[in-house]
């Protein structure tokens, strides 16, 4: 399984101004996906990336909508 946790931008455009509301629902959904995969890594691989169950669990329930602070601009 390829897990991609690149950020998205999702505040702002290279050219200035806010995004679609499509670039915003593929941003959610690409987080969603992302939050799922990494609840669904092995206890081994959390530990390589340094990550507790606990903390994988906390990311993964978090709703859509709770989107990292740096995409809010």
């Amino acid at each position: 399984m390829a897990v991609s946790f690149t950020p998205s931008r999702i505040a702002t455009h290279a050219h200035g101004r806010a995004p679609s509301i499509v670039a915003r629902i593929r941003a959610a959904l690409a987080l969603s996906h992302q939050r799922r995969a990494l609840a669904a890594l092995s206890d081994e691989a959390l530990d390589d990336i340094g990550v507790t169950r606990l903390d994988a669990h906390a990311e993964a329930t978090r709703p859509v909508w709770d989107v990292p602070a740096h995409w809010r601009g």
